[in-house]
């Protein structure tokens, strides 16, 4: 399934919990405390690789691709939803037999998913570092991600073009990303059946109430007090178009007590623009 060179860029062995028919994909590195670490859309496992590596000598890395992305299976008829994702998440820990409190890392749509998990299950979380990404309300999406939502063309533009997941590769970074990086990224999305979740992803953000959903992401944003004890750790990177700093400051007036650092010459795929200082950071803050 994997290149020669992916394969160098991704070395890790691959685990996977079934929901059914259905299998899911995830990492599971190193011994020591665990680390849930969870992507957003549209990445995959991938984009945690050298956090992994950095911190695999210390901590249990847990790393999984939600079912649709990455080395997960793609159904075709599936419910692609937030609520679906969570309760996957919930039945991965079960699996892995995570058995102490977590560390969590979420970026993007794992925020969505992370804050969902964390704030049913409180005391299974013990510190979290948050990445670009929000789980609360809100109708700041950008037009070219409303633009992939419009029936048909969406569809159109995101499964038979790529044009989310291969646009992503230049429009995320201030850095370009070398060519063998972007092939990373887009390794599992290589056809119109494998783009599923990606499109399902886009056409799940709860910005109005006609989204499936709209409720839980309410109900997240209502719960996120529960959290407010944890050491938290926001990194964010200023030049993210979508994530922007607003969201940034979200978190901050939400979490005043957090530690928080912001990169100006980061977009929203972070660790590429800025993964040396950033995955440093991470590694004080979760240092066992």
């Amino acid at each position: 399934m994997a290149s020669e060179s992916l394969q160098q860029l991704y070395p890790f062995s691959s685990h996977y919990v079934t929901h059914g028919q259905i299998r899911q994909h995830y990492l599971d590195e190193g011994e020591g405390p665990p680390i849930l670490m969870l992507h957003g859309n549209p990445t995959w496992s991938f984009f945690y690789r050298n956090v992994i590596l950095q911190l695999r000598d210390s901590c249990r890395c847990i790393v999984p691709d939600h079912v649709g992305c990455g080395f997960s299976d793609k159904p075709q008829e599936y419910s692609y939803t937030l609520a679906t994702h969570i309760k996957n998440l919930e039945a991965l820990v079960e699996e892995a037999k995570i058995d102490q409190p977590m560390d969590l890392i979420v970026h993007d749509w794992g925020g969505a998913i992370g804050m969902g998990y964390a704030t049913a299950h409180p005391e299974r979380i013990r510190r979290i570092v948050i990445l670009n990404t929000a789980a609360w309300f809100s109708t700041r999406v950008p037009l070219r991600i409303q633009i992939c939502r419009i029936p048909v063309f969406g569809a159109l533009a995101v499964r038979g073009l790529n044009g989310f997941a291969g646009c992503a590769t230049f429009m995320t970074t201030v850095k370009p990303l070398p060519s063998e990086i972007k092939a990373g990224f887009l390794a599992p999305y290589d056809s119109w059946a494998n783009r599923i979740a990606v499109h399902r992803f886009v056409q799940d953000i709860p910005m109005h109430e006609g989204v499936e959903s709209y409720a839980l992401i309410r109900s997240i944003e209502e719960k996120l007090p529960l959290l407010k004890d944890k050491p938290m750790l926001i990194q964010w990177g200023e030049k993210d178009w979508c994530f922007d700093m607003t969201y940034y400051q979200g978190w901050r007036e939400r979490f005043p007590e957090a530690e928080a650092h912001s990169y100006p010459q980061a977009g929203h795929y972070l660790l590429e623009d800025a993964g040396a200082e950033i995955t440093g950071a991470i590694q004080s803050f979760l240092a066992p």
